[in-house]
């Protein structure tokens, strides 16, 4: 049960409001229009010849003289988005993924990166086929359930009662040709208000995200409502464009406004606090008021303690996927994650604030699961249990 508090997100300023309805609203709670424009970009690239290193992270944005310059459209959009969430939060993010982006020791919350270890995934789908369980694996990693979890605000406007949030967490789209279709099916037996995903959307941590970005344009048509997303430590910055070209928010440490019969949620969402570290809850919740039903997206559950005593009313993660590969009874083999046990799978409360994590919809590092379904999660406001 979600108890409402006195103490709440510092931000008064409300400039923009998003009508909970078919059509995407594309603006941020500071006013700032989210919408990435294919058509304007493709006016905006101009070429011209040079000898130089064009690429975005030859020298920092801005920095080298226009006659040198191939302004392309990566540039473009990177400059817009370096516009939108700040020059420093772009240059640490694209840093990161340059530096650490392989790395399977250090940085990061947890010291050791098994999706980074290809000779483990080897090693596993082996062990698997000899074992005889790989098949039932993959099959497992396709059976998806829908689940539902009832978050109770005993002082909901009644304009918000059975406000449903559909969480798609940790897809990673590329990783099986098969799991797009598996997913549509399940979301063609769904019913929302509002979708939010919770990132992680392709398989690999780097190189191309070009099929991870065809599969999620596969799945986009079954989606409806408005959609808003944040990354996960699998994606890179460079995947904003081409998410939000296809109607889809990506919240960058932003929020934005949900609206229903007059009634407000706001709706934050924080950059990646697991492997890159560039979470920032004073940006997130700059324009969130004080006594406002406030809900956080989080790719890790790991900064628990920092949502709730910000004043979080409900926090949505996944990251862990509950384990993937787990013993009987669902217990987890490992979490990938810096926090307790219970705050890794399902729902669960730390203090006031109401929490649950996807077990994750796709699967990771291979593609198989045991004793650990992948879940689609309808998450259900109520002011009172049904």
């Amino acid at each position: 049960m979600i108890q409402r508090r006195d103490h709440r997100l510092p931000g008064y300023a409300r400039t923009a409001l998003f009508a909970a309805g078919p059509t995407f609203a594309q603006y941020r709670s500071d006013g700032v229009n989210m919408a990435w424009s294919a058509d304007a970009l493709g006016k905006s690239i101009m070429k011209k010849s040079s000898t130089h290193d064009d690429s975005p992270l030859s020298k920092p944005l801005g920095a080298r003289p226009a006659s040198s310059v191939i302004v392309d459209r990566e540039t473009v959009e990177l400059k817009r988005l370096e516009k939108r969430i700040g020059r420093v939060h772009l240059r640490q993010r694209l840093g990161i993924e340059i530096d650490h982006a392989t790395q399977v020791f250090g940085h990061g919350r947890t010291f050791f990166h098994i999706e980074n270890w290809y000779s483990i995934h080897s090693l596993l789908r082996l062990s698997l086929h000899c074992l005889g369980l790989y098949r039932r694996g993959v099959r497992n990693a396709i059976a998806i359930q829908i689940n539902h979890n009832e978050v109770v605000i005993p002082e909901l406007p009644e304009a918000l009662h059975d406000f449903t949030l559909l969480h798609l967490s940790d897809l990673h789209l590329d990783m099986d040709g098969g799991y797009p279709a598996a997913l549509i099916e399940r979301l063609e037996q769904v019913r929302y208000d509002v979708c939010v995903m919770t990132g992680d959307f392709r398989a690999k941590t780097h190189g191309s995200h070009e099929a991870a970005i065809e599969a999620l344009a596969q799945v986009r048509p079954h989606l409806r409502g408005p959609i808003y997303a944040i990354l996960g430590n699998h994606d890179s910055i460079r995947m904003v464009p081409d998410i939000e070209a296809l109607g889809i928010g990506v919240l960058l440490n932003e929020s934005v406004i949900l609206e229903r019969g007059g009634a407000f949620i706001h709706l934050a969402g924080i950059d990646d606090p697991h492997f890159f570290q560039v979470d920032n809850f004073d940006k997130a919740a700059q324009n969130i008021p004080p006594d406002a039903l406030a809900i956080l997206l989080s790719h890790s559950p790991e900064p628990y303690r920092l949502a709730a005593h910000a004043g979080f009313d409900l926090m949505l993660s996944g990251h862990t996927h509950g384990g993937q590969i787990c013993l009987p009874g669902g217990v987890a083999l490992m979490t990938n994650a810096d926090c307790p046990r219970r705050f890794c799978r399902g729902a669960w409360r730390y203090h006031q604030m109401q929490g649950y994590t996807s077990a994750g919809s796709g699967s990771s590092v291979v593609g198989v699961r045991f004793n650990c379904p992948p879940e689609i999660t309808l998450h259900h406001l109520r002011a009172q249990p049904a």
